[in-house]
């Protein structure tokens, strides 16, 4: 499933859990979404980059320069506290969506 498929709002959430469990660096995030989805998702950079922006700039995340693990110079993300209350908020409506769905799947 490309990320264009993702629901409204899904890549946030997603991007916010992955870094509620630690900084990472752009390409990380992608490929910790790839891996734990088994493939599943693939997040392109065209839509990874502006959502990082967009989350910096509402004060969710916040980035510092560092080294990755192949000695290369990366941006590296972090969760701030407003992040960490945003991802509740997004994992409750998604959990409430989530069920609703499986309800209509379900008994309809």
């Amino acid at each position: 499933m490309k990320n264009s498929e993702l629901l409204q709002g899904t890549l946030d959430m997603l991007i916010l859990r992955v870094l509620s469990r630690g900084d990472s660096h752009g390409w990380g995030i992608a490929d910790r979404i790839k891996s734990v989805s088994k493939d599943v998702l693939s997040i392109g950079e065209g839509s990874l980059y502006p959502a990082l922006y967009r989350m910096e700039t509402r004060g969710w995340i916040k980035s510092r320069w560092g080294q990755s693990e192949n000695n290369r110079k990366a941006k590296f993300y972090s969760l701030t506290k407003l992040g960490e209350d945003q991802l509740e908020t997004e994992a409750e409506a998604w959990r409430q969506l989530s069920g609703a769905i499986g309800s209509v799947m379900r008994h309809a």
